[in-house]
């Protein structure tokens, strides 16, 4: 099944796996696109992924939260990230654009000095700041940020687009009752935390077109206290699916938040069983991701219905050519899960210190 073509809305994919997003730290400090970032999809392309899903496109400079972020946020962007599914495409591939705001989770030096935003004042204990409870008119202002930043994804000829609404982003933080103390039309019970994700989505629609598919990415779980589960979590995406949505990608997790509650049998391949209740309640595909490194589980994953695609990071920093490996016969990933690609502040760019020179 990994190695079989499947339809994602209209796309039709070489195979399922799914490169999910990964930052890079290769776009240049304005958030530029550059050889070197076009040079790492060329190679993920050339590697063989049925879909490959960038790191995450700023929408709005309120929201960045690390340097060298990809931007998306003006059109003086557009030429420089039609540079990326040029690349992919000329490999065989597909590249879907993924845009995020860092919201709450952004630091103070990063936006200059200015208070990082959010649903509500829920003090971030990594940044150590307290982000400012947005006003209805700046809520109103992100929606219009996001969709723009689709109309440009599209303009840039990417294949589809994929909303970051998951891993305590400023989506994401909407969505769980942790981050979201509002009573008004943004908070509350489930239906009006939905309400920023869902007027995103709408004004999406309205910039790039009903026929452009949209992804989104969605915690599981949030892994803290008082957070999203997923009998919660697979009502939205239930709500993503009735606006239109192509797919959803499982996450889980904030900055903030622990691990601790993953089971044994969770601990390498992550949210299976959250795959398997959102595959049973919803039409649309859903891309598992997390902890996969041997073939066999991503066969089981698929044999057992816990996924339709499976969605890799980590792997392929080390090895962006691994699903032509494993079609050739390799069983296991080369990566060990140590997580020290992810250390950003200490790399110069993404990459496996243990294969870089």
């Amino acid at each position: 099944m990994l190695f079989d073509e499947y339809r994602l809305g209209p796309l039709r994919l070489r195979n399922r796996m799914v490169r999910a997003a990964t930052f890079e730290k290769r776009a240049d400090e304005d958030g530029h696109v550059t050889d070197s970032l076009v040079e790492l999809y060329t190679g993920l392309a050339r590697g063989g992924s049925g879909l490959i899903i960038t790191g995450s496109a700023l929408v709005h400079p309120s929201g960045r939260y690390l340097r060298k972020m990809l931007s998306a946020h003006s059109d003086i962007y557009i030429e420089g990230l039609s540079r990326i599914p040029e690349a992919v495409h000329l490999e065989g591939g597909l590249a879907a654009l993924q845009i995020d705001h860092g919201g709450r989770q952004c630091s103070a030096l990063m936006l200059g000095g200015q208070s990082p935003l959010g649903p509500s004042a829920v003090h971030d204990p990594v940044t150590g700041a307290t982000p400012r409870a947005m006003e209805d008119h700046e809520i109103w202002e992100m929606v219009d940020a996001f969709a723009s930043a689709a109309l440009r994804a599209r303009l840039a000829g990417f294949d589809a687009l994929e909303l970051q609404a998951s891993r305590g982003y400023l989506i994401s933080s909407f969505l769980s009752p942790h981050t979201n103390r509002r009573d008004d039309y943004w908070g509350g019970d489930t239906a009006r935390r939905w309400h920023f994700m869902e007027e995103t989505m709408k004004a999406i629609r309205q910039a790039a077109g009903d026929d452009f598919p949209v992804i989104v990415k969605l915690n599981a779980y949030d892994h803290i206290e008082g957070g999203l589960l997923p009998d919660e979590s697979v009502r939205m995406a239930q709500m993503a699916e009735d606006l239109g949505a192509a797919a959803v990608e499982i996450s889980g997790g904030m900055r903030e938040s622990s691990r601790s509650d993953l089971t044994p049998e969770d601990r390498e391949v992550h949210y299976a069983r959250a795959g398997a209740l959102f595959r049973q309640r919803l039409f649309i595909p859903v891309i598992l991701t997390g902890g996969f490194r041997s073939r066999r589980d991503m066969e089981d994953a698929l044999e057992r219905g816990e996924a339709d695609l499976i969605g890799l990071s980590r792997a392929l920093i080390r090895e962006p050519d691994l699903p032509v490996l494993m079609k050739g016969g390799k069983e296991r990933a080369d990566c060990d899960g140590c997580s020290e690609c992810l250390r950003f502040s200490r790399l110069k760019k993404t990459a496996c210190p243990k294969t870089m020179e």
